[in-house]
């Protein structure tokens, strides 16, 4: 694709980047055909192709240009960042790294109305703070019938016991953890399944209370530099740990983890954070990353249910992890259901079903309809996001896979 930035636009570091990006895109289609808005809508402005065609001009113009308005803005807020245009694409178009860029550049030229701020703003207090998450969540399902709906969708009925966890000092291979922002509090015995798990495998688990959010939440809602912010708030949280030789960064929350995978290109412009970043990446692993080099076969596991897995776009495109989990539960002697179209959203996508309800229900229906095809007895999943989207229409039982197969240890 050509560009027409002047000089002077070039002298600027995002502007150098999109037009690497944009200069990749051969305008072939093929991202279209997998894109879920593009399916639903039919708008080749909420497809991938329309949407770099809408970031290309909105980059090319200049500020004072009115043809960039908040139509813009509406179809790039209604990109899910899927990325399952990424691994549809011949070219290798980076394409979430110019929608963060076009997303930026969209509000600070177009600001949104007052009560979209301020809903930004409510999710991203709300939700980054685990004991701040925590204490709303205890209020809302004690006045459950007064919560806004596609809230009180997404809460569990009563308080999680999430049992115990075995010493973090017993066995010489350690791993850290992130415990995550909302995963405590809405699924609390995910990470304690994993700490047990592990534990029968020789490694034992660190967690580490400094480190929280991993800053997707701030980044996604437009808010890149607090992102920023508790990226390098994590990684000081981090280090130490790092400079005593622990194994891995373990993330049970796919959508952390493909987020913390990125802190190294996120960060690289950093100095004082770069090469600590580019670490912290390299020591970034999904739970399945682990288990699946473990002798899997010392785990007693009474692997007696049904299992549909969903795998969540942020593992089988974001981190390239197709078929990893769906291979530990096959060898633990689960029996995986067939699921149509595996490779489309769920809807969940961060905040987008709480941003983009309509969109995100469609989805949601469209991947439990799927999902159920094969009568599971459980879904299973690898992402809290997904998880409490998929479970919020209170049709099949939906948990993270790690607590099945902590369960199902004898």
């Amino acid at each position: 694709m050509q560009t027409q930035f002047t000089d002077a636009d070039l002298q600027k570091p995002h502007i150098q980047e999109a037009e690497r990006i944009l200069r990749t895109c051969v305008h072939c289609g093929f991202c279209n055909a997998t894109c879920p808005t593009y399916q639903l809508l039919g708008d080749e402005r909420d497809g991938p192709r329309g949407r770099i065609y809408l970031m290309k001009e909105l980059l090319e113009s200049r500020d004072d240009d009115d043809q960039v308005t908040d139509e813009t803005r509406l179809h790039l807020d209604r990109c899910l960042t899927c990325l399952n245009c990424e691994t549809t694409c011949p070219s290798g178009v980076e394409y979430h790294k110019l929608l963060n860029i076009g997303r930026a550049e969209i509000e600070r030229r177009v600001p949104r109305p007052a009560g979209e701020r301020a809903q930004r703003y409510a999710l991203r207090k709300m939700m980054v703070e685990p004991k701040r998450f925590q204490a709303l969540l205890k209020l809302g399902q004690t006045f459950k019938p007064l919560v806004p709906s596609k809230l009180r969708n997404k809460m569990p009925a009563a308080p999680i016991d999430a049992g115990a966890r075995p010493d973090a000092n017993r066995h010489t291979r350690r791993v850290l953890i992130l415990e995550g922002c909302v995963q405590p509090g809405l699924s609390p015995n995910t990470n304690a399944a994993t700490a047990r798990i592990l534990d029968r495998l020789g490694i034992s688990v660190t967690p580490v209370a400094e480190a929280g959010c991993c800053g997707a939440v701030d980044f996604h809602l437009n808010a890149q530099e607090d992102g920023r912010a508790r990226m390098r708030a994590n990684i000081d949280a981090w280090w130490p740990y790092i400079e005593q030789g622990t194994e891995a960064i373990v993330q049970t929350a796919s959508g952390c983890g493909a987020f913390v995978k990125e802190y190294g290109y996120m960060l690289k412009d950093d100095p004082d954070y770069a090469v600590k970043a580019q670490k912290v990446s390299t020591l970034a692993k999904d739970i399945v990353e682990i288990l699946r080099d473990e002798p899997l076969d010392e785990l007693s596991v009474n692997a007696s249910q049904r299992l549909a897995f969903h795998c969540p776009c942020t593992l089988q495109h974001a981190q390239k992890l197709n078929g990893a989990v769906e291979g530990v539960l096959s060898k633990l002697g689960f029996s995986l259901t067939p699921v149509q179209d595996a490779h489309l959203c769920c809807g969940s996508a961060g905040t987008y079903s709480i941003t983009q309800p309509e969109l995100a229900t469609q989805l949601r229906d469209n991947k439990l309809n799927a999902l159920e095809a094969g009568d599971p007895e459980v879904i299973v999943t690898a992402n809290i996001g997904c998880q409490t989207h998929l479970a919020g229409a209170n049709r099949t039982p939906v948990r993270h896979w790690v607590e099945i197969v902590d369960a199902a240890l004898s």
